[in-house]
């Protein structure tokens, strides 16, 4: 019998795949690769929300644990994933900055907003009213480590490229069985693929499908993140990842000609020069109306447990909401009330 058995191998699902095995855990993870949201995010962290110039909610433990996590695994699979650039929030006016500053007085804010305006002139982007630089920032390469960590599990046999069967699941008061699988626990990380979990698709997860771009841009000369209305995310080779939009009606992961235009309006808004489109994704972010994740255990059975909803910070949140997650079933230390899927009463079945 296995401890884990995982359902799920993006954000969340490495995350806890990864705190379970630091933790002499046995596990084996299922996956068919039906989601991609994980794989396309811009991997962004980020612990200030620029459009409204508030904290991220509880970013400095997020930022605390995942600089360790990221490093262990980095070291462990031999390759760098996590990439510390600053993030420069681009003013369009005096009002701005002066938004800015009120901004970094607050005790929440102080220690990621940096008082020195950067006056740093790009090629390829006018700024006449400069940038405000976010300090603790950077990104990961969520594609490369999603692959790479898969790879790992491939290797040590603690992985299964296939579609889950609901109806194969038997629980029982040891645990579950799943086909020729016997587990202590599972594990419910479908990202977006939750609505046809007949365990928890009850929960209020609202997909939110975000759009992407690669674009080529040979004049414009860019070592740093800069964030507006999107971000451009400088990848090497004149390529960067630009992003994102936010639709809450298409479920889709095809990417649309709404999507396209709106991107090209919005980056037109902070480049000057000349770009090709490389590339066009698009994907379904697993966001919750609360903007908390879906962490948990069965109302009825407890050993099966969930954990989604990670949204738009998945790279900040999957570490710190994996860990709670498996402290609270190891050693039971309560979960969060805000990430509990308790606060959804007579949502789950």
């Amino acid at each position: 019998m296995i401890d884990y058995l995982i359902i799920g191998s993006g954000l969340a699902g490495i995350s806890f795949s990864e705190i379970a095995l630091q933790n002499n855990k046995s596990i084996l993870v299922l996956d068919n690769n039906s989601q991609n949201s994980s794989r396309i995010a811009g991997g962004l962290y980020n612990p200030v929300i620029l459009k409204r110039f508030s904290e991220v909610w509880n970013a400095k433990e997020q930022l605390l644990l995942m600089e360790d996590f990221y490093s262990v695994i980095e070291e462990k699979l031999r390759t760098q994933f996590d990439f510390k650039k600053p993030i420069l929030r681009k003013f369009f006016s005096i009002e701005e900055q002066n938004n800015w500053f009120a901004a970094s007085d607050k005790e929440s804010l102080a220690p990621f907003l940096s008082l020195n305006i950067i006056t740093t002139k790009y090629s390829g982007i006018d700024s006449p009213y400069n940038y405000g630089e976010v300090l603790h920032t950077g990104y990961i390469d969520t594609a490369l480590l999603l692959e790479k960590y898969r790879i790992y599990l491939l290797e040590n046999k603690l992985f299964l490229e296939e579609s889950f069967d609901y109806n194969s699941l038997v629980i029982s008061n040891n645990g579950i069985q799943y086909k020729e699988i016997h587990a202590r626990n599972v594990i419910f990380a479908e990202g977006f693929g939750l609505h046809m979990n007949p365990y928890f698709n009850n929960l209020p997860l609202d997909g939110t499908k975000g759009e992407l771009f690669i674009i080529k841009a040979p004049l414009l000369k860019l070592d740093v993140i800069v964030n507006t209305s999107v971000f451009i995310l400088p990848l090497g080779d004149d390529l960067f990842k630009v992003g994102a939009t936010y639709n809450w009606k298409d479920k889709t992961d095809l990417p649309t000609e709404e999507g396209k235009q709106e991107l090209l309006d919005r980056i037109k808004e902070i480049i000057t020069c000349d770009f090709e489109i490389v590339e066009h994704f698009a994907g379904v972010r697993p966001t919750v109306k609360d903007r908390r994740p879906l962490v948990g255990t069965h109302s009825e059975y407890n050993s099966i447990h969930i954990l989604n909803g990670l949204g738009t910070r998945g790279v900040m949140l999957g570490p710190a909401m994996a860990k709670g997650l498996f402290e609270n079933i190891e050693k039971g230390i309560p979960l969060d009330p805000a990430i509990n899927i308790k606060r959804f009463k007579n949502k789950n079945k």
